[in-house]
């Protein structure tokens, strides 16, 4: 669905600076415990103004189905990343939307990921790709902790697995070498190019966005 997303996007002026940098998605976090939380009025604003192209992911964490379908009914949404202890029977529920399952690893690592991963299968509600982010208690995500990026490529288990995002601490100085060393299909980053949370520093979006597709050869 995607390859380079700039995530926790809260005003069109970042949004638009992503797309013009190269990235190909954008997520819209409507979690309202998040710093990077995004309102459905000021999110409409976003949509409305980016170019054909950029994929538009709504972040979700233990949100109500009902609430999932409606957020992406109203703003024509183009994927939804689930990012809370969401049940694969949520998926299974949601299983007509393109979805992107996220994961916050920690010492057990992808095993799992995998045991899930057979849960959704057995519902045929496997989602389209799998986000890993780092393990940080009590936070869903957007913490700046980085990954065992090596342990990520052991081929074990990969043919079964949905394409992967790699998330957790990425920035301008160290998205190639993760990249090069977990082998991702695809890259995910919010506070990694700010300047405060939400708020993007256009310079090192670009910096971002231009690192990845070089490491990813486009």
């Amino acid at each position: 669905m995607f390859t380079i997303k700039i995530c926790g996007v809260t005003i069109v002026a970042d949004a638009l600076a992503a797309a013009r940098a190269g990235a190909d998605a954008i997520g819209l976090n409507f979690f309202p415990g998040s710093k990077r939380f995004v309102a459905p009025a000021r999110a409409r604003e976003i949509v409305e103004t980016l170019p054909p192209g950029v994929v538009k992911v709504g972040v979700f964490v233990n949100a109500d189905e009902h609430d999932i379908r409606g957020t992406c009914e109203s703003l024509a949404l183009d994927a939804v990343q689930l990012h809370g202890d969401e049940p694969p029977e949520l998926l299974g529920r949601l299983a007509d939307l393109p979805l992107v399952r996220a994961f916050r690893l920690d010492s057990r690592g992808l095993a799992p990921v995998d045991s899930y991963l057979a849960a959704c299968a057995a519902l045929r509600a496997a989602p389209r790709m799998i986000l890993l982010d780092a393990h940080v208690p009590g936070q869903y995500g957007g913490t700046g902790a980085t990954l065992d990026w090596s342990a990520l490529s052991d081929a074990k288990g990969a043919a079964d697995r949905p394409p992967i995002v790699l998330a957790g601490g990425l920035t301008p100085g160290n998205v190639a070498t993760a990249i090069r060393a977990a082998r991702p299909a695809a890259v995910d980053t919010a506070g990694g190019v700010e300047y405060a949370p939400g708020k993007k520093d256009h310079t090192s979006l670009a910096a971002f966005v231009t690192a990845a597709r070089a490491a990813f050869g486009l």
